[in-house]
């Protein structure tokens, strides 16, 4: 009767502990098995360098969602960055959304100015007025190597 109280308790444990690991993958993922509480939106640029897919989207640094998809439209050769908004932010169709950098060297993020239009941007659609990255190098480079 001794051993078979040992063998539950220790099988209890690794029951335990493998639902621990998968909590803790879940949340260390970022996974969201709920889909459908975010709507997709676009946006073109002419440089996103640093920005990378995960990376959080923001208005007036309150995340609102994440950048789920980066690609090169072949046509124009921009950027054209796919982002997951909560479906509880309503974005004006004049917003503006512009990549910056948490801190001086830190990760880059879309940043989202809203406009003040009564037009609202639907699922699937476009944000036409945009900023593009700063390279921080090329901006030192021309300080440090310019002429005097």
């Amino acid at each position: 009767m001794n051993r078979l109280n040992i063998e539950v308790a220790v099988g209890l444990f690794m029951v335990a502990g493998f639902l621990c690991f998968v909590w803790l993958s879940v949340k260390l993922g970022h996974v969201d098995f709920f889909r459908g509480s975010e709507y997709p939106v676009s946006a073109r640029f002419f440089s996103v360098s640093g920005l990378k897919e995960g990376a959080p989207v923001e208005i007036a640094g309150v995340k609102i969602g994440k950048v789920s998809r980066i690609r090169l439209n072949g046509e124009n050769y921009e950027a054209e960055v796919e982002m997951l908004v909560d479906k509880d932010v309503k974005l004006q169709d004049d917003s503006i959304a512009s990549i910056r950098t948490a801190g001086i060297i830190g990760d880059r993020y879309v940043s989202i100015s809203p406009g003040g239009s009564d037009l609202l941007v639907e699922p699937g659609g476009v944000i036409f007025e945009t900023e593009s990255a700063i390279n921080l190098e090329e901006l030192i480079s021309k300080y440090v190597f310019e002429k005097k």
